[in-house]
């Protein structure tokens, strides 16, 4: 039996009843006084009812069509100006040899995001699913945020749900649920004022769900945010899923602030401590999205290990090509190798499981691979804690 001191015993009683934790919890959660570790052991006590000693990982590459943006965000990075030296645009010929690389190293994915070109029409975005999926059939195709997708809008003149649903002719076949960003107006009108709002992210990602498709969902933390605003964007996030129930992984993003508009402002990243405790409070918090993933670009490998034991479940991918976030300063690898992974999650004592996008197991025999039928992990509610 867990042994829980006092400040921490309301938690346990709700979580061993199957309650919900209140927005009051969550605060209570990320203050400094309540013990890290005890914290650990409750969210990796979830964690464990959900999945087992399981931990997840992918074979995926990157692709970022553009770095050109019509938008200006003062915490990225990665977006250039038409006219920037730094500017890029990938043809078709660039494009599917992206896609003939990633077929070649085994890959099951590919995520697509970039930025906003706005001498590009839609149908030049929407021609990159098409040219993939048609090429290589057997990649899931994880392609474009809500911002995106409100760009494609605003350019095609059609609907949320027209647009995507000409995507899924294309191709698509889930949403990766970045541009979530912080939802409280009193950081988002600062982070990013022009571009999707938290009603328009969620519109969209409602569109999607009642298309059939899955999402993943975020938040990034460690900026000019506080601990209310972090708790705010997941009590929105759970509410959302019980609408929908279409979010299958929530994935905590460290803000990285070298070479922002932020650098400035935020002289430093937050802490290792910092980033397991936020990932023990989503894993509490969200007891209706059944994964969480400490993604081992922005975390660092080291941090991205030992969150398996504060709640995460899946350490995403290799992931190829990754450019937003080294863009912004982020000192990890360009890709882990399969054995890498394997390693990182045998040394914390978890069990390696390679999966595709929608969780499938991925069963491989020499050069080539198949799924078994879908992972149904325990409801993150359904029985209260040992």
């Amino acid at each position: 039996m867990l042994r829980t001191s006092p400040i921490l015993k309301s938690i346990r009683d709700k979580m061993e009843n199957g309650e919900r934790l209140s927005f009051d919890d969550g605060l209570l959660l990320f203050q400094p006084e309540v013990s890290l570790t005890e914290l650990g052991e409750l969210a990796n006590l979830v964690r464990e009812r959900i999945h087992g000693n399981v931990a997840y990982y992918n074979i995926n590459t990157h692709l970022n069509p553009t770095n050109i943006c019509v938008y200006r965000c003062v915490f990225c990075a990665f977006r250039a100006d038409l006219r920037s030296s730094k500017g890029y645009v990938m043809d078709e010929e660039q494009v599917l040899a992206r896609g003939q690389e990633a077929v070649d190293a085994g890959c099951t994915e590919i995520h697509i995001v970039g930025g906003l070109h706005h001498q590009k029409k839609y149908d030049w975005y929407l021609n990159i699913i098409r040219i993939l999926h048609d090429a290589y059939p057997s990649l899931h195709l994880k392609a474009w945020t809500p911002v995106e997708i409100l760009w494609f809008s605003r350019l095609a003149k059609k609907s949320y749900r027209d647009v995507l649903q000409e995507m899924i002719d294309a191709g698509l076949g889930s949403l990766p649920g970045g541009g979530a960003e912080i939802f409280h107006p009193e950081v988002r009108h600062r982070l990013c004022e022009h571009k999707a709002d938290a009603g328009q992210w969620f519109q969209i990602h409602r569109a999607a769900h009642g298309l059939g498709l899955v999402s993943n969902c975020t938040m990034l933390y460690g900026h000019i945010e506080q601990p209310y605003h972090r708790i705010d964007h997941l009590c929105r996030l759970r509410e959302f899923q019980d609408e929908t129930g279409g979010f299958q992984t929530f994935v905590p993003l460290a803000f990285q602030p070298g070479n922002t508009g932020l650098v400035d402002l935020v002289k430093q990243r937050a802490s290792a401590l910092v980033d397991l405790r936020t990932m023990a409070v989503s894993r509490l918090m969200l007891d209706n999205i059944p994964h969480i993933k400490a993604y081992w670009v922005m975390l660092g490998i080291g941090t991205a290990q030992i969150a398996l034991a504060f709640g995460a479940d899946d350490l995403d991918g290799t992931v190829r090509h990754e450019l937003i976030y080294h863009d912004a300063g982020a000192e990890t690898p360009e890709i882990l190798s399969v054995d890498e992974i394997r390693r990182l999650m045998i040394e914390a004592g978890r069990v390696p499981v390679e999966r595709d996008t929608l969780y499938r197991r991925v069963h491989r025999e020499g050069a080539h691979w198949h799924v078994a039928p879908p992972v149904h992990p325990t409801s993150p509610r359904s029985s209260a804690l040992p």
